[in-house]
Parts: C-alpha cells; structure tokens; sequence
C-alpha cells in the first residue's frame, strides 16, 4: 500500500512571485483550502512544503509555498506530482478505496476463475471501468457497476466480479 497519494500535478509557475499552477487529480479540488503541506515528488528526494495560501482559476489551483517568494525559488517544482501522506488523504466512506489501491490486485470471477490483474481504472464520468490485463496477455474492460464488480478486497489481494454475457467476447 503507498503511502502517499498524488492529489495534483504542477504544470508550470504562475507570476513572478513564487506561486505555481497545480493541475488537480483529486475527485475535491478544495481539499487545498484545508491542507497544510503538501509533499513534490523530486524522485530523488521528496520535498515537504508548508502552504502558505491557495486560489483557483478556472481548472487550475494556484499554490503560494511559504519561503518561496520568486519565480526562481519555485521554477524547480514544475512538472512534478503533489503528494499528500495518507495521514492527510480525504476520508474515505466504507467500501470506497482509492485507486492506487486497487490497481495491481487479482481479478477472480464469481465462479473462482482467476482472470488476470486490475491494471488501470478509467473514469469515464458515467461510471469508472476496470482494465484488466487477463492471463493470456489480452485486455478486458469491465464497468465498475454492482451487477459487474462484486467485491473489493485489497486486504486479501483480490477483486470479485461477474462477467456478463459478451464481455470477453
């Protein structure tokens, strides 16, 4: 299980005076108004930053980091992921999970068939779709609805589903 979430991607510096513009990849782009720091995955070593104020435009939020005054300080920040540690993640409602920890879980069929592993979720608006990779190197695409995904398990390692009729067709 990670221990930190990425809850935005900064996409590039906004004015002169050390604010940059986040891309938000959580489903709650306020969230920002309540966090107090947040975590840019340099790779190498991460970097805590403590935020000093936000505002949004359009899609975008825009983050001022304390200590971080002019476009130079913040300029090696951009095109790097925020992260939040799990302490600081949204609650999350009984049966929901976040993403990152699903995708590399078992998928068995409700008649104890292993199919493959969940590789990816895409959200789609109307409602998410698994993709599994299936053991013989294909792809099958499953919606995320209650007649299809029967149970999420990431304790155990698995997801339950329910093929219907022409899905690995």
């Amino acid at each position: 299980m990670e221990q930190t979430l990425r809850v935005g991607v900064i996409t590039s510096t906004h004015g002169i005076r050390g604010e940059v513009k986040v891309f938000p990849t959580t489903d709650d782009p306020k969230r920002f108004d309540y966090l107090e720091e947040v975590i840019v995955d340099m790779k190498r070593e991460p970097v805590k930053l403590e935020i000093e104020g936000v505002k949004y435009f359009k899609q975008f939020v825009i983050l001022k980091f304390k200590g971080y005054d002019n476009i130079n300080d913040i300029q090696q920040f951009v095109k790097k992921d925020l992260l939040v540690t799990r302490e600081n993640a949204v609650e999350l409602e009984d049966g929901e999970f976040f993403i990152c920890d699903l995708v590399g879980l078992k998928v068995v069929t409700d008649e104890g068939v292993e199919l493959g592993v969940l590789k990816d979720i895409m959200q789609t608006g109307a409602n998410d779709v698994y993709v599994v990779g299936m053991n013989d190197g294909k792809e099958v695409l499953i919606p995320s609805i209650p007649q299809c995904i029967l149970e999420k398990n990431p304790e155990e390692g698995y997801i339950r589903v329910h093929l219907l009729k022409g899905l690995l067709d």
